[in-house]
């Protein structure tokens, strides 16, 4: 396995080709579609042969604007092997969101879906882009987006001004392949292989850039160390209910599978029922998913219907897990173990991980050690390194960190120091075994009064208290002293708690000035696409709240 180190992603996908070609590779059971990879090298092919034949060249940009669908991995594959960089699109984007993208990442062709729940993406585009109304497919000239030449449907459906996927794949294999040769040959595992959006609800949204070889070694190192091996082989099964248009899911649910040539088994979108229904009918071995899925899953009412037994280790990233849900994940789905990862977008995206067979390990608390190639180091405000146990920012350097932000220079240069070292953002401490843990962001660090608060702490405590089943907490802009404690909580059904009873709660168990003042009670939490919490969303949901009771913050 070696050898994949310094492979692109068009060369793994070339070589599990010749070496499993008839096994099958992405699974939509919803469809009936089962792709083997073969059949995706072959459509990879194709369309990367239309590519070149229409002009494309490398290090050109093209946008996946789409959820789950099939044809999601061919279109980034064939990208993939001809060296232009894939920038996938949240297909929860609307007109100002796309149009950012669309310019800041000065895309040349744009795939997109022809629907995603109440968006018709095709008027987006006609209104976003009036010219591609009148234009012939391949011939967009956009004034607001010049680097923009053509729109393809991956659903096959047809409009004015765009292609459809089919017939792109269909004149690609009538193509000669001595281009497609010389143009991959051309390809390094140092190129950029995709230009990922960071989520923005702190600020303007930026582009990272990961390489080849950023995903590839990340998606290697996982999994590969001497405490890991055994966990996957090529019966491996994985159910990925998460939209790839995130790193999380795109690492772990098109390029790890490729890596170690097992089957995936893909959701197009996050049906609860539906997940249950597909880990019990294609005996899934494993589940990638987040904490809040999991949390879904198990609160079903039809839970106990649905053969688990299969289930061997879930696999659980893309935000901090709290202990007893997973001791209660491994209990429930009768796993062998749980296997936890942690990072960003930015660092490709897994920055430690952890596997452990017993619910009860205290390493539950972390998130691990890091992978290897990869350093941490905790940093206080002065760039000094914590010693073991005292909280500051996480920084991580190796193979894992991104080339940077894509024509952000001066925000390259403020998360990546002349040292190589990424600044996260994040606030945890290293453990005397080198595990990592998680202590919340430094932006979401409460400060009352002057004195530091961290969310997660609270959060622990209040998810231990009888009838809570889950609960976060974010600062309130506050007169007095700048933010208080605000608790947001989802009680068990049926179980009747105040503001007044949290209060009493964390008397004499954590500081008074760490209680939270406010508490809001809520039937579930605002999450994004892949399952995190919207914690902007809440501090907005309580301020409203609160000017409606009138109560003067």
């Amino acid at each position: 396995m070696k050898e994949v180190l310094d492979y692109t992603l068009g060369e793994a996908l070339r070589k599990q080709a010749a070496k499993r070609g008839n096994s099958e590779f992405l699974v939509f059971s919803n469809r009936n579609i089962r792709y083997t990879f073969g059949d995706i090298d072959k459509k990879a092919d194709d369309l990367a042969r239309w590519f070149l034949a229409s002009g494309f060249k490398k290090g050109d940009h093209i946008g996946i604007w789409a959820y789950n669908v099939p044809e999601w991995a061919p279109v980034f594959y064939a990208a993939a092997r001809v060296g232009i960089m894939a920038v996938p699109i949240n297909a929860n984007c609307k007109h100002k969101e796309l149009g950012f993208i669309l310019a800041q990442a000065d895309i040349n062709g744009l795939f997109i879906v022809d629907r995603f729940r109440d968006s018709d993406f095709a008027e987006i585009l006609y209104q976003l882009i009036p010219e591609l109304k009148t234009s012939s497919a391949g011939n967009l000239k956009s004034a607001a987006f010049p680097s923009l030449r053509m729109v393809a449907n991956i659903d096959n459906i047809t409009h004015q001004g765009m292609y459809v996927l089919e017939d792109l794949i269909l004149s690609g294999s009538k193509i000669d392949s001595t281009e497609l040769s010389k143009a991959e040959s051309k390809v390094s595992n140092n190129d950029v292989l995709c230009i990922m959006y960071t989520s923005g609800t702190t600020g303007i949204p930026k582009g990272a850039m990961l390489t080849h070889k950023n995903v590839v070694l990340n998606c290697y190192h996982t999994v590969y160390s001497p405490n890991k091996l055994g966990m996957i082989d090529e019966n491996t099964i994985i159910l990925n209910p998460l939209p790839f248009f995130y790193i999380t899911s795109l690492a772990g649910g098109i390029v790890f599978p490729l890596i170690y040539g097992f089957k995936i088994v893909v959701l197009e979108n996050f049906d609860i029922t539906r997940c249950l229904e597909v880990i019990q009918n294609e005996a899934c071995t494993w589940i990638f998913a987040v904490p809040s899925l999991y949390m879904a899953m198990l609160s079903h009412p039809r839970f106990n219907d649905f053969n688990m037994e299969s289930v061997n280790y879930g696999c659980i990233g893309g935000a901090v897990c709290p202990p007893d849900l997973m001791r209660n994940i491994i209990n429930k789905f009768r796993m062998k173990g749980i296997f936890l990862a942690y990072g960003l977008t930015e660092t490709s995206p897994f920055i430690t991980t952890i596997i452990t067979e017993d619910p009860a390990d205290p390493r539950l608390s972390t998130v691990g050690l890091p992978l290897f190639g990869v350093e941490v180091s905790i940093r206080d405000p002065n760039h000094i390194e914590c010693p073991v146990n005292v909280p500051g920012e996480i920084w991580t350097r190796g193979h894992n960190v991104m080339k940077g932000y894509y024509k952000m220079e001066e925000a390259t240069r403020e998360a990546i120091d002349k040292d190589g070292w990424f600044h996260t953002g994040d606030l945890g401490h290293l453990l005397s075994n080198g595990c990592l843990a998680i202590d919340g962001r430094i932006k979401e660090l409460i400060i009352r009064g002057g004195e530091n608060i961290y969310p997660k702490e609270v959060e622990v405590l209040l998810r231990s208290m009888p009838g809570i089943k889950d609960a976060q907490v974010a600062g309130i802009p506050s007169k007095k002293y700048g933010e208080e404690v605000a608790a947001f909580v989802i009680l068990n059904q049926g179980e009747l708690i105040g503001e007044k009873d949290i209060i009493e709660f964390c008397k004499d168990k954590i500081s008074f000035f760490k209680t939270p003042k406010y508490s809001f009670f809520l039937n579930s939490f605002p999450l994004s696409a892949n399952g995190k919490v919207q914690t902007f969303k809440l501090v907005e949901s309580g301020l409203k709240e609160l000017e409606e009771k009138g109560i003067d913050i």
